[in-house]
């Protein structure tokens, strides 16, 4: 643009010299005229360059090749009347592209430190119950008590999902682990903890239709409570991941209701021998419905279960009928995210489905003999208030209690009962970030009375991305 200025002044400026030397060299006059004419056609050519030049855009930068592929010219956001870029207020993009799949990764780093003491006895060396409340290995009938310290960053977790256009709707997938079930190897504490991934879930989604591991559809996540533990109630609810085949089938806007097969596996006891039995002689997938509700006022579910519970060694064996429900909900009481959530179950022969196996699903009296099933009831109650929109606060309490088959001399170390309380506080300083401290109390009993009592103080931080 400088330069067609410079040509502009320079041809006015030839021009007067020349007009001037006209003016006293009247004999060239003719010849002088033509060539003023010229300069002056020259000067109205570049005005107008000029004013194009001045009415473009910028030229753009023709794009470099790296490495034989072509860079893309360089984006300039945007930039409001504010004077604040419209690329800077836009969200980051959610996920990465593989062709025309979405890849996402996310999960949480979390470390927990337990203070434990127990009422009578001590809980062995690696035993999962120091680090989650497994009312199952609450020591009883020790004539002494024990202290535990751990700190774990086990539970962390990681999990990878996707999301693929096809026919009309998305495939989509997920994939999670997590470090926390992985048997601990003798003296791992001693220098690394080196924990194995273990499988959490894993499942294709197409429209309506779910197959894969996935939460069982008898069990209602959503309403356990927040916890510093790994569960929380765990006698009181429902708990349970397996391979299913699961079908929705939309009711309204406010209701649906899924259907499906899941992986059967029958748990059992012998009368005079209260350790669990992994069968694996099942031969139907156990059947479960469940309805959820979604009016104005809250969110609920209730669920049914129907199994078949078989028993066959060398050929001798029995089969008998399982079968559950569920009812559990989340009703919003305040402002802060304060909430009352609930669950309440009871079946026959569902023990594998309550508090991990808590009590088996069924005694078996040996060759020969019946396969008869352990009536169950559990439920648990937690409220939670939020003090400030980051500041909260949740109140729990869970039960469960076995009633055996009469008839049978069942030994006095099965499990009959098991019920606690728990209280904590939560702090989210900032979005993904939680710092939650829990005091909780646990009872287990046996049906020989025995008793024995967990206390404990956990602390946790964690860190969601």
């Amino acid at each position: 643009m400088r330069h067609h200025q410079g040509l502009l002044l320079a041809s006015v400026a030839i021009a007067s010299i020349v007009a001037g030397r006209a003016e006293a060299q009247t004999g060239r006059e003719v010849q002088l005229e033509a060539r003023l004419n010229q300069l002056e056609e020259a000067v109205a050519t570049l005005r107008g360059e000029l004013r194009a030049a001045r009415a473009a855009p910028p030229a753009s930068v023709s794009p470099v090749a790296v490495a034989g592929r072509p860079l893309a010219p360089t984006a300039y956001p945007a930039v409001s009347s504010q004077g604040q870029s419209h690329a800077a207020a836009a969200s980051p993009p959610d996920g990465f592209r593989v062709g025309n799949t979405t890849v996402k990764l996310n999960g949480f780093v979390r470390l927990n430190t337990i203070a434990s003491r127990y009422s009578a006895g001590e809980v062995a060396v690696g035993g999962l119950g120091k680090e989650f409340y497994l009312p199952q290995q609450i020591p009883v009938g020790g004539n002494f008590s024990s202290e535990d310290l751990l700190l774990s960053a086990r539970q962390s977790r990681i999990a990878l999902s996707s999301s693929t256009p096809a026919g009309g709707g998305e495939i989509k997938t997920l994939i999670e682990f997590d470090f926390a079930l992985a048997t601990a190897p003798v003296g791992a504490q001693r220098a690394t903890n080196p924990y194995v991934p273990t499988f959490r879930r894993g499942f294709i989604e197409y429209g309506n239709l779910l197959v894969g591991q996935e939460w069982s559809t008898f069990q209602n996540v959503g309403v356990l409570p927040e916890s510093t533990d790994f569960v929380g109630p765990l006698e009181g609810t429902v708990f349970n991941r397996q391979a299913l085949i699961r079908y929705t089938v939309p009711l309204s806007k406010t209701a649906n209701l899924q259907l499906a097969i899941e992986n059967p596996q029958s748990e059992t006891a012998l009368p005079g021998n209260a350790a669990l039995v992994d069968t694996d002689d099942d031969r139907a997938p156990d059947l479960v419905a469940r309805l959820n509700l979604k009016p104005r006022f809250g969110d609920f579910a209730i669920a049914a279960i129907a199994r078949e519970l078989r028993v066959d060694a060398l050929g001798v064996g029995d089969s008998a009928f399982g079968w559950g429900v569920s009812g559990s909900g989340k009703v919003p009481i305040g402002a802060n995210g304060s909430d009352l959530r609930f669950m309440a179950t009871y079946g026959q022969g569902i023990g594998r489905y309550l508090g991990l196996g808590y009590v088996p699903d069924a005694l078996y009296a040996g060759p020969g003999g019946q396969l008869l099933v352990i009536d169950n009831f559990a439920g648990f109650a937690a409220v939670k208030l939020g003090w400030t929109p980051t500041l909260r606060s949740t109140f729990t309490g869970s039960y469960q209690s076995a009633q055996y088959p009469e008839g049978l001399i069942v030994t006095g170390l099965a499990n009959a009962k098991a019920y606690g309380g728990a209280a904590n506080l939560f702090w989210t300083p900032t979005k993904g970030f939680d710092v939650g401290i829990e005091y909780r109390h646990g009872v287990r009993e046996l049906l020989n009375g025995d008793t024995g009592a967990l206390d404990r103080i956990e602390f946790a931080i964690k860190y969601g991305f």
